[in-house]
């Protein structure tokens, strides 16, 4: 199986530059490009350098601490790592469906983390180069600048993510690593004075809202050719939908379109992810691979996300974030839009949906009173699935008679994204870089291109049986006096 500028024929004639690390991400990775004598690319790949193994070590531990404990792949979506693995033991315990009032505050607290989480990356991450240019000035390119030059728009996403901490701190007991969700429901309530003071913020948060997809949409329109083409590729489409087509970003079942729009698979329980999705392993990426089983490999694979999930729904249940739905469909002229960059507008309309969907849930009586945990029959096997801001989380455990985890797996959604992140770096590097003289302008169109799926390289790094290695042991001087490789098969090399 091969894509095309995935492996270089001759990769031993070719010079390699690196970009290394890929900058305004969560986590660590690189990009490696090889090119020949007239600068012409060969070879491009997106490497997921760190590797944290959460799939092992939770093996053995109670299952009660696990949903606290895969808070720390991330500490920008612990939330939705939170609430995935409560969902897993939810079954478990045979706890599902949770009480009305876990239910709301569970909900209310993963709202909070799409709010903030979105206005973190569009303000801060991505609104340098979207504002500035993809070859402007380094120093400015970053939120100060953005400060600088665009103080309100600076300071409409700073608050709007402060708003979701403070969900996320009622909610949870903390506005990063809470533990407000446990197997079985929730440990608290929401108390009045805290949901009335969420409440007088809302209209704010509200304008504010609407103010960023309009940014955003403003943004295609001025310069459509760019928005459109900019490392574009047709991909099939991935999301949870409530049972009626709806978006529902906590909860529902698997839909898959293809790249023309129609449905390939449609109710898809949770439970049943295995028969959907398989994995595979390629040597020089912690980050797997998945696709759809009956696919294969190389057909099989697909995008996830605010792209995936604004198309693959048939409606968005809120007034002000469905108009703007139809505004971002109606872009595509009767196709859908695969535009990489499209993926900032569709990240907005979520934005606004999840203060839409804060204001329901505060006017919920469920919030203020109610049961805080369900028991049921005790299982050995959960899946928690929840739409993470980045895409499709799937957490999925086994648990022994002794409530000690016997098997983790967990996809998480920047690990969907693989591929399509590895086809946007190669798009741009044939439309940019290619026969080009090497520039950090030109470098940092490949990061444009990865900066738009929003990844979350921690989360995603891990893989099965294979942990390339090289040691290397320098002399006080700084002289190389030994190295040695481990390769994936488990074998040394000695370098020196």
């Amino acid at each position: 199986m091969t894509f095309p500028l995935e492996t270089a024929a001759h990769p031993e004639h070719l010079r390699r530059v690196a970009i290394d690390p890929v900058s305004r991400v969560e986590g660590h990775g690189k990009v490696t490009l090889l090119l020949d004598a007239n600068h012409h690319i060969e070879q491009v790949r997106l490497h997921i350098v760190e590797f944290r193994g959460f799939e092992k070590f939770i093996e053995g531990r109670p299952y009660w601490e696990v949903p606290v404990m895969v808070q720390r792949l991330c500490g920008i979506c612990p939330v939705s790592h939170h609430l995935a693995a409560a969902k897993a033991f939810d079954r478990v315990l045979g706890a599902a469906p949770v009480s009305a009032s876990a239910n709301a505050v569970r909900r209310l607290m993963h709202y909070g983390q799409m709010l903030q989480s979105h206005a973190l990356h569009f303000f801060h991450l991505a609104s340098p180069d979207l504002l500035f240019g993809f070859d402007s000035e380094v120093a400015k390119r970053n939120i100060v600048g953005v400060a600088q030059a665009h103080p309100e728009i600076a300071k409409k996403g700073i608050l709007l993510r402060k708003f979701g901490q403070e969900i996320i701190r009622i909610t949870s007991g903390k506005r990063v690593h809470g533990t407000g969700a446990v197997p079985g429901g929730i440990n608290k309530l929401v108390t009045l004075d805290e949901r009335n003071s969420l409440q007088r913020e809302l209209p704010q948060m509200l304008a504010w809202a609407q103010d960023a997809v309009d940014i955003a949409k403003q943004l295609h329109a001025q310069n459509p050719a760019l928005y459109n083409s900019f490392g574009s590729f047709r991909s099939k489409l991935m999301s949870l939908v409530r049972a009626d087509g709806a978006m529902d970003l906590f909860d529902g079942v698997l839909r898959v379109r293809d790249e023309n729009g129609r449905i390939l698979f449609d109710q898809i329980d949770d439970q049943r992810y295995l028969e959907l999705i398989e994995e595979e392993v390629r040597p020089w990426s912690y980050m797997k691979f998945p696709y759809l089983r009956s696919l294969g490999a190389q057909l099989g694979w697909y995008r996830v996300g605010p792209l995936a999930r604004v198309q693959n729904c048939d409606f968005i249940p809120s007034a002000r974030a469905e108009i703007e739905r139809q505004a971002f469909v109606a872009w595509g002229r009767g196709e859908p839009v695969h535009a990489t960059l499209a993926y900032h507008w569709a990240r907005m309309i979520e934005m606004l949906h999840a203060v839409e969907v804060i204001a329901e849930l505060l006017a919920d009586p469920a919030l203020l009173s109610g049961d805080l945990l369900t028991s049921g029959v005790r299982q050995r096997h959960g899946v928690g699935m929840i739409e993470a801001p980045r895409g499709t989380l799937i957490h999925d455990y086994e648990v022994g008679d002794d409530d000690l985890v016997t098997r983790c797996n967990l996809i998480v959604s920047t690990t969907h994204n693989n591929q399509a992140m590895n086809e946007a770096v190669r798009a741009v590097a044939r439309d940019y870089l290619d026969g080009q003289e090497l520039t950090e302008g030109l470098l940092n169109h490949i990061e444009v291109a990865i900066r738009a799926y929003d990844p979350c390289l921690s989360c995603a790094t891990h893989a099965l049986g294979q942990m390339p290695l090289e040691v290397t042991l320098l002399g006080a001087d700084g002289t190389l006096l030994d190295q040695v490789q481990k390769s994936p098969q488990g074998g040394l090399t000695r370098t020196t």
